[in-house]
């Protein structure tokens, strides 16, 4: 596809998501209604019962952040009683991807931390809403130092342009506010980046966001893969780009400081500069670096070592976007280093997925959901002082297959370990024992154009269905085991090792393209009595071979999921994903199995 037609489609999905929007239509009951624009931000709506329980002020801030000055456009929620003689903590939020301070979802949590009595401070995000200067994609050095300029007004060591000031907000000390940070997505990411160059913070629930943004965007599932492009994830990333670039068009009127130049209208220009690249479908090393060197620097996975604030993490396990690796790696990092961290799997992310019950404020839910009772607890231990508070265990996730409201959660001190370890027979079986692989080989062979689909990012904000996930024979290669004889809960990330043999990648293994590297995509299928297959979660691995010549092994996405007993599980590995970018010209693949040399499929499993 054309750069000009991901043009094309990122202005429909563009205006789509503003007619949306303006309508105010529910939150997270289609599967990409969050995906872009405003739907990025956390759906927080209090209940109603409290309108008048707090005032609403708009403020203006006039910050410095990464050389410009830039206005910040907020409103500050105070709720009635608080004031100098009884302050309150205070909670700041802001807006996804393309949203901004007013849309439904970002207002919704000064009103939902308001009636709770919070002070609650929310604002439009640089370079969305009425806010100043370039979308610069949660860059510590600028969207985190804009933030910390809010945390000194909410500390009394500033004011805001008209003079307003805010005494009225618990300090532990002069100029050090009690305050906490929320919200999803691109709202989650500014957390941990106002968290490493302001250690004043005291909490954070950072949802659904990023690790890693060059594995978000351009994944490389391949262990050891780091510093190797993987495939290109060109429909959530241009959409997010059009999006972006289409914001003058949206906000008529834009402060000049939103301007960059007609190579890059909206964006700071690294990030123009690193769609281009990745658009290109080329990957030569010095373009490569520039691209995973931007990427890193404006994500968690870079500075998280400055990162001490209490971290409550909520992921999604329906998030082709952003997934459950992503969160397990920050949780990994932030435990390692000593900071207080827990970690929840809900089951709604970016591809949609909010079952009933589920963490939702917008019915009001936060006292009766899971979720919504964890983040109260953390706000009432680090923010209120409630020692006494069981902010709960270490990890938490939903089960689909659970009936039970009051156990659709289950909890642990540690995330699953392997579990059971199964062997890719060169019969397209998957067996127990290495024992039982029977040699043989087997091939497939990638088409110019893409064979296989799993999900669309686009779909669902255009109005269209997502089509079932299909793979076309002689693309892929699967293996399957037998009925199981019982229940299997996979909980975690599944890997898989593997050696495939490719002549026609191992001429191009050495070039100083990396896109000349063989690529293909894992991914775990739940096979019922009938024979009906379920792609767990639509998620999939995309692997950018670091060496054909040698076997490799693959992290897939973590899931959530029930195997019930009858089923049969389907590992599956195949050329191309429409999602994706995939191989450059056509490489046959051969598997080839034998009972001393063959892959193995590892799972975690809970309760093993």
């Amino acid at each position: 596809m054309t750069t000009g037609r991901y043009l094309l489609v990122g202005i429909r999905v563009a205006l789509t998501v503003e007619v949306r929007v303006s309508r105010r239509v529910p939150r997270f009951r289609t599967p990409l209604a969050l995906a872009l624009g405003a739907a990025l931000a956390l759906p927080l709506s209090p209940p109603a019962t409290a309108a008048d329980a707090y005032t609403v002020t708009p403020l203006k801030f006039t910050v410095q952040a990464g050389g410009r000055t830039c206005t910040l456009d907020a409103d500050l929620y105070r709720p009635l009683g608080v004031d100098r003689d009884h302050p309150a903590p205070a909670v700041l939020g802001t807006n996804g991807f393309g949203g901004s301070k007013s849309d439904g979802s970002t207002d919704a949590i000064g009103k939902a931390f308001a009636q709770r009595g919070y002070v609650s401070l929310i604002y439009s995000g640089l370079g969305f809403g009425r806010s100043g200067c370039l979308v610069s994609l949660d860059d510590p050095d600028i969207d985190g130092v804009a933030a910390s300029q809010l945390v000194d007004f909410l500390g009394g060591k500033r004011a805001a342009d008209d003079g307003t000031t805010a005494d009225f907000v618990t300090r532990d000390a002069p100029g050090d506010p009690r305050v906490g940070m929320i919200g999803g997505s691109y709202g989650g990411a500014v957390q941990l980046a106002t968290a490493a160059v302001d250690h004043r913070l005291d909490a954070l629930v950072p949802m659904i966001t990023w690790n890693d943004l060059a594995y978000s965007l351009d994944p490389n599932n391949a262990v050891g893969s780091t510093g190797v492009p993987g495939a290109f994830k060109w429909q959530w990333t241009n959409g997010f780009y059009l999006i972006g670039e289409g914001q003058p068009l949206l906000q008529p009127g834009l402060d000049p400081s939103r301007i960059n130049s007609l190579a890059c209208l909206h964006f700071v220009t690294e990030a123009c500069r690193t769609v281009h690249t990745l658009n290109s479908g080329s990957y030569p090393a010095d373009r490569t670096a520039e691209l995973l060197a931007f990427a890193r620097r404006v994500s968690p996975v870079l500075y998280l070592h400055r990162v001490h604030t209490p971290t409550l993490l909520v992921q999604g396990q329906a998030d082709t976007l952003f997934n459950l690796n992503e969160a397990t790696a920050t949780y990994r990092t932030l435990k390692a280093q000593g900071t207080p961290v827990k970690m929840i799997w809900q089951s709604w992310g970016h591809s949609g997925g909010l079952a009933d019950g589920e963490f939702d404020l917008s019915r009001g839910n936060l006292e009766t959901s899971y979720v919504g009772r964890r983040v109260l607890a953390w706000f009432d231990r680090h923010l209120r002082g409630r020692t006494h508070v069981d902010t709960g265990p270490a990890f938490a996730y939903y089960r689909d297959w659970i009936t039970d409201p009051d156990r659709t959660y289950a909890t642990a001190s540690r995330l699953p370990a392997v579990g059971r370890t199964l062997y890719l027979s060169g019969d397209g079986k998957l067996v127990d024992h290495r024992g039982d692989v029977a040699p043989g080989s087997r091939r497939y062979t990638n088409w110019l154009t893409p064979t296989s689909h799993s999900d669309s990012s686009l779909s669902g904000l255009i109005g269209l269905p997502d089509s079932p996930p299909r793979d076309t024979k002689g693309t892929y290669l699967d293996w399957t085991s037998e009925p199981l004889e019982r229940p299997l809960d996979v909980v975690g990330a599944p890997r898989a090792t593997l050696k495939v043999v490719s002549p026609k990648a191992e001429r191009t293994q050495n070039s100083s393209d990396a896109a000349d590297k063989l690529v293909l995509f894992a991914k775990l299928y739940d096979v019922a009595p009938d024979g009906t297959r379920t792609l767990v979660r639509r998620l999939v691995a995309p692997v950018r071979v670091p060496d054909v010549t040698k076997s490799f092994t693959v992290t897939l996405p973590g899931i959530v999921h029930r195997y019930q007993a009858g089923h049969r599980l389907r590992f599956v590995i195949a050329a191309s994903d429409d999602a994706y970018f995939g191989n450059r010209g056509i490489k046959p693949v051969t598997v080839i199995s034998g009972p001393r040399n063959t892959g193995v499929l590892r799972l975690p499993v809970a309760g093993s």
